[in-house]
């Protein structure tokens, strides 16, 4: 395939218009039609990204010159387009959370795999450098045997009336998307599954603590893993500044990340700021990895089309698959049930 032809069923989650904005500069994109039911949300983003608003979501499936869709709807909703787009063969990004239960994340996985078309999970976290080389040094057993990893993936939302009051607002609604918990944490859940494998038990808070314009507003999930490695996993929606995003701890050393989420990427930072180190047992200085900080957590979500793309190409095999979008709605489905309970959840 030299060029892909992308429609999108509905721009309800703002990182669609992310992709279209940098996928309408490639040469092997086209991008063709939008749908969504706020028409005039479709028909603004349309216009912005030279593409044809359709008034219904088949007249986007249905066309034979698409090959590709983006789905950005309502959480609650993807399972729903997702399994029609994979019936009529089309090509997959899906927006992150893959759905808000399991059964329907299973059915999804099913409507994939009879339809064989190519599908591909949004995590934006999977392309950032620095967690890149994250993964590399776990790989290598840099520090050794980890007893504890704590990782924040917050952002500032609640805070913004815009968000809370304007088009965004069904991110509030717990029909739709459960909660901001849900929302956001799951990037850092597929973090933790993509570095360290699948955990095998959780507890968490979870709660309103901040406002009460929202389900909740912050939580803390620690996930035990088969290695008895401790993950400390926490979200917040009201985090207004930040540095420290990753801290590992291993028995022969720690691996440290600042700058990697939407508080910290803000922030001011010295010139000098350097996003990730590691030292040793008997080191006497850090070893530093001096690579690009993001100027905003915009950055990191532009890191999605282009991978997506080499992988519909068949230019590379890199994707998140439905079975692995699964495991984070898994983990995160399991830390509300263990908030609410009051006891640890076993997967």
């Amino acid at each position: 395939m030299d060029k892909v032809h992308i429609g999108v069923i509905s721009h309800a989650h703002g990182h669609i218009n992310t992709y279209c904005g940098q996928m309408q500069h490639y040469n092997d994109v086209e991008l063709i039609a939008t749908w969504d039911d706020n028409k005039d949300r479709g028909r603004e983003n349309a216009n912005k990204f030279g593409m044809e608003y359709r008034t219904s979501a088949d007249a986007v499936l249905g066309d034979p010159n698409i090959d590709t869709v983006m789905i950005g709807i309502e959480t609650n909703r993807h399972a729903e387009y997702a399994i029609v787009a994979a019936q009529a063969g089309k090509n997959i990004l899906l927006q992150k959370p893959m759905a808000t239960t399991l059964e329907d994340c299973d059915r999804i996985i099913e409507a994939v795999n009879t339809s064989g078309v190519k599908f591909s999970m949004a995590f934006q976290m999977r392309q950032d450098p620095v967690n890149r080389k994250i993964k590399e040094l776990v790989d290598k057993d840099i520090v050794g045997n980890i007893a504890v990893v704590r990782r924040r993936h917050c952002i500032p939302v609640l805070l913004n009336p815009h968000f809370v009051t304007g088009a965004s607002r069904w991110h509030l609604d717990p029909i739709a998307n459960i909660g901001m918990y849900f929302d956001d944490a799951i990037h850092a859940a597929d973090w933790f599954y993509w570095i360290f494998g699948r955990p095998v038990s959780v507890m968490a808070e979870i709660d309103n603590i901040v406002i009460d314009t929202a389900p909740d507003d912050n939580g803390v999930s620690i996930f035990r893993f088969e290695t008895g490695m401790m993950g400390i996993l926490f979200n917040g929606s009201t985090t207004a500044a930040g540095v420290n995003t990753t801290e590992i701890y291993g028995d022969e050393g720690t691996i440290i990340q600042d700058y990697g989420d939407a508080p910290s990427t803000s922030a001011p930072r010295p010139e000098d700021a350097v996003p990730l180190k590691y030292i040793r047992r008997g080191d006497n200085r850090w070893t530093e990895f001096k690579m690009d900080i993001p100027q905003g957590q915009g950055e990191r979500i532009a890191g999605i089309p282009r991978p997506f793309i080499n992988y519909i190409r068949g230019l590379s095999d890199e994707r998140v698959s439905p079975e692995e979008g699964r495991v984070s709605v898994e983990m995160i489905l399991g830390a509300y049930q263990s908030a609410q309970e009051g006891r640890r959840i076993t997967f």
